[in-house]
């Protein structure tokens, strides 16, 4: 099974479709907002948001969203990451309510080579999120530092396994 992609694995205006996709729990978005301290009630208070927001009810705080994009794209872009670099933008187009599932694919933008280490590139990608109806929710664009190929041969002769970094050895 593929995790991530070395700098070569990655060609301009490929898609990356996600799957699966992940439908949002009251539980999923109240959990976030907590581990986060995000107390807005808004996203917590079910009165609040029927009577006080044009929406009538709880919308999904918008950082739970990217992050559920970010993680759902880690197997098809950033799994072999050295470093994720920047975000460069990050657009909530459309609010997210509990129940509504989420669907992710990327786009490679660019890709170049290191300027100071010649293992190494860099990738920038575009994440759009989309709930069930298909309608886009989430966009954001970043820069992934990926290594090359001979990265990994040279790990390897070393007695690195980078695609199986800690997997035991059975017994």
């Amino acid at each position: 099974m593929q995790f991530g992609r070395y700098y070569e694995d990655f060609e301009v205006d490929a898609v990356y479709r996600h799957w699966p996709g992940k439908t949002v729990t009251e539980y999923d978005d109240h959990l976030f907002c907590l581990l986060t301290m995000n107390h807005h009630p808004l996203h917590l208070d079910a009165h609040y948001a029927e009577t006080s927001s044009q929406f009538t009810r709880n919308v999904v705080v918008g950082n739970y969203v990217y992050s559920l994009l970010l993680g759902m794209s880690v197997p098809d872009v950033s799994g072999k990451a050295i470093a994720n670099l920047e975000i460069e933008s990050l657009r909530h187009v459309a609010p997210t309510f509990h129940g509504d599932t989420i669907y992710g694919e990327t786009t490679v933008l660019d890709k170049r080579e290191s300027s100071s280490k010649p293992d190494r590139g860099v990738v920038a990608v575009e994440t759009r999120g989309y709930n069930q109806d298909g309608t886009l929710v989430c966009v954001f664009r970043r820069k992934v530092m990926v290594p090359k190929k001979a990265y990994a041969e040279a790990a390897a002769a070393d007695g690195v396994d980078l695609e199986r970094p800690s997997f035991p050895t059975p017994r």
